[in-house]
């Protein structure tokens, strides 16, 4: 028996030193992953097919789950199972997608296969178009006979944002900052901080979903200066099959524009009217910050270098809102409405203080400016739909699992240093319990399966390495 065990153990030591001594795969040489205050930051860096594969290794686990979760998400939303999604990615957006996204979309399914994962380039491109395939594309494809009948997907709210300078900021310089609103289920996993340096264009620091390959929620900054954000544009009904996927361009203006007027372009060129967004743009070399609201009929740029945009969901062109909206500009009671008056309050209260800690406040603001009162609410900046008897219509019934799920805030001076603040869950420090709320709340068990507890984490600054 002794000897069986000495042999054993020799077995094993031999093994251990073998797996040791086996050369790591040459494309992960510039990649790393750690893991701080509820967020996972990975470093991907190289050709496109290298970023990918980086990205699809060390997220394997998290991009598996996170297309079982999209999957759902998108079949309760719209009626369509998964294949009806992949097959869109692969007819209507994949024809359109430039070779360097396609490269590394592919490498990211090569990283996900060295790790034992079966999702194919389909999963992965409809994973990444996720967001303009609902509602946009399922709505076009409904009314132009190119599916079966199915219910119309709910238009999303996401966001509230904002991006001063000149009086407005303490110091004279940009300030941005953007808390994304999504259905818990798919917020719990917006938890990714990516530093990306591409072989061409400029590196760029952004949060992120996992498997995709743009932030999605959309706030980044890039070496060139330039700071990103936006809020959707609610109840949008435009889209173009024939044009760019919105995750190609909003990947390509992170990692291309070295200033406002290159941001609106790209953003412009080929636009399909997918995700259609309300972008916020600074410039931190000459300190103008910019509106682009993008429709697919209607574009408008706003920009100055004394004063603010805020963002949160309402069309701010009236003709926009006319003629690509079913969006009630007149109702004050919507969530939209009410944000957009407490933005400009918040504005002119902190009008020549605006810095990093007054952004941190805001995206943890509680105000009804409504119902004139402190109430955590849809209502809210900081988004809490799951304790709102209203919900959010279309999007969220009441009591809806929503809100904002994670927070983040840039100035000058942080930018400089391609680095931001972030806050993972609720930044104003309210937890959520899945269990608790699903207790309560039985009409939402279809979402038990993924659905976990969103708790709030510090507020921790990222940079990039």
């Amino acid at each position: 028996m002794r000897r069986l065990s000495r042999w054993f153990f020799l077995l094993g030591l031999a093994c251990a030193l073998a797996g040791l001594a086996a050369p790591a795969d040459p494309r992960l040489r510039q990649a790393a992953r750690r893991e701080e205050n509820g967020w996972i930051a990975v470093r991907l860096a190289g050709a496109p097919s290298e970023i990918g594969f980086q990205h699809g290794y060390l997220l394997a686990s998290e991009i598996e789950e996170a297309c079982k979760v999209i999957a759902l998400s998108l079949n309760h939303d719209t009626g369509h199972d998964w294949a009806f999604f992949r097959q869109a990615a692969q007819n209507v957006l994949w024809p359109r997608v430039e070779a360097e996204y396609r490269e590394e979309l592919q490498g990211i399914v090569e990283g996900l296969r060295a790790r034992g994962v079966k999702l194919d380039l389909w999963d992965v491109a409809a994973m990444n178009a996720w967001l303009e395939l609902s509602p946009n594309y399922v709505d076009w494809a409904r009314r132009h006979g190119q599916s079966r009948p199915a219910k119309p997907a709910p238009s999303r709210q996401h966001c509230s944002a904002f991006v001063a300078t000149g009086s407005y900021s303490r110091d004279g310089r940009v300030v941005i900052g953007h808390n994304a609103w999504v259905g818990y289920m798919e917020g719990q996993r917006w938890n990714i901080i990516f530093d990306l340096t591409p072989a061409k264009g400029f590196r760029i620091l952004m949060d992120g979903f996992p498997g995709l390959i743009h932030s999605a929620d959309d706030f980044g900054i890039n070496s060139a200066g330039i700071l990103i954000t936006e809020t959707t544009i609610s109840q949008f009904t435009g889209f173009d099959p024939g044009g760019i996927p919105e995750f190609v361009r909003a990947r390509k203006a992170m990692q291309y524009a070295a200033s406002i007027d290159d941001f609106a372009r790209l953003m412009q060129e080929g636009n399909n009217g997918g995700y259609a967004n309300n972008w916020l743009v600074a410039d931190r070399k000459t300190n103008e910050v910019a509106s682009l609201e993008l429709g697919l009929k209607n574009v408008h740029l706003w920009r100055t270098k004394d004063g603010y945009f805020g963002g949160a969901n309402f069309p701010v062109d009236q003709k926009l809102a006319r003629e690509e909206t079913t969006f009630r500009v007149r109702d004050r009671g919507s969530s939209p409405n009410a944000r957009r008056v407490r933005w400009e309050q918040l504005m002119a209260q902190y009008k020549g203080r605006i810095d990093v800690a007054a952004g941190q406040k805001f995206l943890s603001d509680h105000y009804d400016a409504y119902a004139g009162k402190e109430e955590p609410n849809e209502r809210t900046l900081c988004g809490h739909i799951d304790l709102s008897p209203r919900g959010l219509k279309p999007w969220q019934p009441k009591y809806g699992p929503a809100g904002a799920v994670q927070a983040k805030v840039a100035d000058a001076a942080l930018a400089e240093q391609l680095s931001l603040a972030a806050a993972m869950g609720h930044s104003c420090g309210l937890h959520f319990k899945a269990a608790g709320h699903l207790s309560r709340h039985p009409q939402f068990g279809w979402l038990k399966p993924f659905l976990r507890d969103l708790d709030s984490h510090p507020w921790t600054v990222f940079k990039a390495e």
